[in-house]
C-alpha cells in the first residue's frame, strides 16, 4: 500500500511542483501574460512536436498491440461526450453553455498534463504508448468539440460542409497532429534511424516541452475564477474529475487492461480538461467564462483526483 501511494505522489508531484513554479512566478512579475502566450505558442509548434515525433520514431512500441487500447480510449470519449450531451440537453438550458459543457466534460488535457504524468509513471515506453493513444484521440476530441460547440452558432453559412472543413484544417493545420502522422509514415516506411545533429536537436527542444509546458499552465491559473464556480462549471468540473476515471477504468477493466495499458488509459482520460477546450469556446461563440472556470478548477484539482486513483489502482495491480 505505500508502494501505492508513493508511486501516486511521484507522477504527480512533479507537474504539480511546476505549475506551482510557474503561478509563483506570474504572482511576482516573472512571467508576463506576453512571456506566457510567447512560451506556449514556442512549446505547442516546436517542443511538443519534437517529443512526440521522436518518442514514436525512437519506440520500440507494437504499434499492433496497441489497437485495444486505442478502442477502450475511443467508447471512453464516445460516453463521456453522449452522457454529457444528454445530461446538458436535459438540464443546461443556454444553448452557449451546453457545449462549453459537453466539451469541459470529455475532453481531456492529453498532450501536456496526461504526456507529463505518463512519462513520470512509465518512462519512454509511457511516452511511445501515449503518443499514439493521443494522436488516435486527438482527432475525436477536435471532431467532436466542433459538434456540440456549433449549436450556437447562428451564420447561415454554418452548414454540415463547412464544419467538416473546419475539423480538416484544424487537424491538418495542428503541429501535433503532423508530427505525429510524419513519425508513424517513418516507422512505417522502416527508414533508417535519426541520429547526429538533428537527433540531438530534436532531444533538446524535446526536454523543453513538458516542463514548460507545465510553467505555463500554473502561471495561467486565475484563484478567483477557479474559486468561484457556478452551478454549470462545478456540474462539468465533477464530470471531468470524478466521473471520467471511473469511466476510463470500467471501460479498461472490460476490455481487459492491465499494467501500462490500463496506466495510460486512466491517466489520460482522467487528466484535467484540455486548454484547448477555452480557445475552441472562445472562437465558437460559446460561453468562455465557463469554459474557464472549468479549466482552472479541473487543472488544479484534477491532479488530485489522478493521483487518488493511480494509488488505488496501483495497489490493486491493475496499473
Amino acid at each position: 500500500m505505500i508502494e501505492a501511494i508513493l508511486f501516486a505522489i511521484t507522477i504527480v508531484l512533479p507537474n504539480l511542483a511546476l505549475m506551482g513554479l510557474g503561478f509563483f512566478m506570474q504572482k511576482n512579475g516573472q512571467a508576463s501574460k506576453a512571456f506566457i502566450d510567447q512560451a506556449s505558442s514556442f512549446v505547442f509548434n516546436y517542443c511538443l512536436p519534437c517529443l512526440l515525433f521522436f518518442s514514436v520514431v525512437d519506440s520500440e512500441v507494437d504499434y499492433a498491440k496497441q489497437l485495444i487500447l486505442i478502442a477502450a480510449g475511443v467508447v471512453v470519449t464516445f460516453i463521456l461526450f453522449v452522457g454529457s450531451e444528454l445530461y446538458a440537453g436535459r438540464f443546461i438550458s443556454k444553448p452557449a453553455d451546453q457545449g462549453v459543457f459537453v466539451q469541459g466534460v470529455f475532453r481531456s488535457n492529453m498532450a501536456i498534463i496526461g504526456l507529463a504524468t505518463v512519462a513520470n509513471a512509465y518512462g519512454e515506453q509511457g511516452l511511445g504508448i501515449g503518443a499514439v493513444y493521443m494522436g488516435i484521440v486527438t482527432i475525436l476530441f477536435n471532431i467532436l468539440a466542433v459538434i456540440t460547440l456549433s449549436r450556437v452558432s447562428k451564420n447561415v453559412h454554418d452548414t454540415c460542409i463547412n464544419r467538416t472543413i473546419l475539423i480538416v484544417k484544424k487537424l491538418a493545420t495542428n503541429p501535433l497532429m503532423v508530427a505525429l502522422v510524419a513519425a508513424f509514415a517513418y516507422k512505417a516506411l522502416s527508414l533508417s534511424p535519426i541520429t547526429g545533429v538533428i537527433h540531438t536537436t530534436g532531444d533538446l527542444l524535446a526536454a523543453v516541452a513538458l516542463p514548460l509546458a507545465l510553467i505555463c499552465a500554473g502561471a495561467s491559473l486565475d484563484l478567483k475564477s477557479m474559486l468561484s464556480l457556478s452551478g454549470i462549471s462545478m456540474q462539468a468540473s465533477i464530470g471531468r474529475i470524478v466521473i471520467a476515471p471511473l469511466v476510463a477504468i470500467t471501460v479498461g477493466l472490460s476490455f481487459g487492461l492491465t499494467g501500462v495499458h490500463m496506466g495510460v488509459l486512466f491517466l489520460m482520460a482522467a487528466a484535467p480538461t484540455a486548454a484547448a477546450s477555452y480557445v475552441m469556446a472562445k472562437a465558437m461563440g460559446g460561453n468562455d467564462i465557463l469554459a474557464a472556470n472549468i479549466l482552472g478548477f479541473t487543472t488544479v484539482v484534477g491532479m488530485f483526483g489522478m493521483a487518488i486513483g493511480a494509488g488505488i489502482l496501483r495497489g490493486m495491480g491493475l496499473m
